[in-house]
């Protein structure tokens, strides 16, 4: 080839390279633009949804403003069994508020108003014990009847493992519990032990110093609290507030409620419906499944505890000894399918 066609040759090709650079350039513009307007609407949609969570925090405060001012007003006044019952449905419902409200309200509000809660309640509780007197829960007039307590279901002379304790030994007072409406179980082994809805409702339970032990809580209580149990099975209803565990070990329970929390306890399996979150410290080999108790009256029992059962955050859980986001803890795990399948009766 001639000077003059390689020269023409490489002139063609360098308008060819020219319209291939200027047809790429449309495309670049076109994907640049696209890249724009998505990055446009991801801040459209986090503002809309910075907005919406505004309203409903705006909702909540407003809602439960007026629902608390209500069942302070019913307390203040509350000289009759209707006003005080008034203010019991009433808080229920402030409570279920709060459930519903937990997932876009910031940890500060929610921990504001679960106080609030708190207070109204004990409140009800002081209101309920002043009206009626008579009905208060007294250990010291129990203990005279601790000797004569039978074991029904036993054979004469087996151990006291075979039965069911029919007047458990009474309880200490313990911090944070009204002893005239706590009840509960005390320093048993081996025992099946149960109570029901009568027993239990809006009443906090206390259970301690437990071993091997097999408790049914059929009914809706107020609190639950177990501690210094050993190799013990706890099945228990719908609890309104709060689930405290503290120094337990090779347990297995059933619980629903508001808030869990753990502390100081190992090697223990926990069946959850829990509405807000769990809550875990100083604790190792935890291991967490959905609540699958069941028992006659359950529904009722789960509607008068204001617990939302299509709510259930099971698997969320905060290791207070664990801070890395981006790593699992090591404190606590899922129960695997294959090992929920428990009968438990």
């Amino acid at each position: 080839m001639d000077a003059g066609g390689f020269s023409a040759a490489v002139v063609g090709n360098g308008d060819l390279g020219s319209q291939r650079d200027r047809s790429l350039v449309p495309e670049r513009l076109q994907r640049r633009e696209h890249e724009r307007q998505l990055e446009v609407e991801r801040r459209k949609q986090k503002r809309q949804n910075e907005e919406v969570e505004e309203e409903k925090s705006d909702f909540f405060a407003a809602a439960f403003a007026r629902e608390r001012s209500a069942v302070e007003e019913l307390l203040e006044g509350g000289e009759s069994v209707e006003r005080l019952e008034e203010a019991a449905v009433r808080l229920q419902g402030l409570q279920k508020l709060i459930n519903d409200s937990v997932l876009f309200l910031a940890a500060y509000d929610v921990r504001q108003a679960q106080e609030v809660f708190a207070r109204l309640q004990a409140a009800l509780v002081k209101r309920r014990q002043e009206l009626q007197p008579e009905k208060r829960f007294a250990f010291k007039t129990r203990r005279k009847d601790v000797a004569s307590a039978t074991k029904l279901d036993s054979v004469p002379g087996a151990p006291a493992a075979e039965g069911i304790l029919a007047s458990p030994p009474p309880l200490k007072e313990e911090e944070g519990f009204d002893s005239n409406w706590v009840c509960g179980f005390s320093s048993l082994q081996s025992q099946v032990l149960e109570k029901r809805a009568d027993e239990l409702h809006q009443r906090d339970v206390l259970l301690t110093q437990l071993s091997n032990c097999t408790i049914r809580l059929y009914g809706n209580p107020n609190t639950l609290r177990l501690t210094k149990a050993r190799g013990c099975t706890l099945l228990c209803g719908p609890v309104s507030t709060s689930v405290f565990l503290e120094d337990c070990s090779d347990c297995v329970l059933a619980v629903a409620c508001q808030q869990l929390r753990m502390h100081t306890t190992k090697d223990t399996r926990v069946f959850l419906l829990v509405t807000s979150r769990a809550i875990v410290e100083d604790c190792t080999r935890i291991q967490f499944a959905p609540y699958t108790w069941s028992y006659p009256g359950i529904d009722k029992d789960f509607q008068g505890s204001g617990l939302d059962r299509s709510k259930n955050n099971w698997n969320d859980v905060d290791d207070f000894n664990w801070l890395a986001r981006d790593v699992a803890s090591p404190n606590w795990s899922i129960l695997p399918e294959e090992e929920r399948r428990i009968q438990w009766d």
